[in-house]
């Protein structure tokens, strides 16, 4: 006499649950909630005071576009106001790569247009 196995099929175990990385991104930015004064750090001393001020050179030394240069100044302030206005990680952190970005943006943008003229 065989006897059967009786076995319940669990898909989530198996495989894993998956979760997007703009949902693990998330939850990491939300534990950072007790490093919250290094991030507001980062963004005044990091972003306001280095990252800034060398996409500025960048733009004038480049013919001084005025759509970069405030690009440039609205992607600090964008920063600095999320952070004064002391809201969460899961907000602060994702503003402030995105305000990166833009000045990354503007960096490449200026040395196109300075490269090109």
């Amino acid at each position: 006499m065989l006897s059967s196995i009786n076995q319940t099929f669990h898909p989530g175990y198996a495989y894993g649950e998956k979760t997007s990385v703009v949902k693990r991104f998330i939850a990491w930015a939300e534990n950072q909630q007790e490093n919250r004064l290094f991030w507001l750090g980062l963004a005044l001393a990091g972003h306001g005071c280095v990252i800034t001020p060398l996409t500025v050179f960048v733009v004038m030394m480049t013919g001084l576009n005025f759509t970069l240069y405030m690009s440039a100044f609205a992607s600090m302030a964008m920063a600095m106001v999320v952070n004064l206005a002391a809201l969460p990680t899961k907000i602060t952190i994702p503003v402030l790569l995105f305000s990166f970005v833009i000045d990354l943006v503007v960096v490449v943008c200026a040395l196109t247009l300075g490269l090109a003229s």
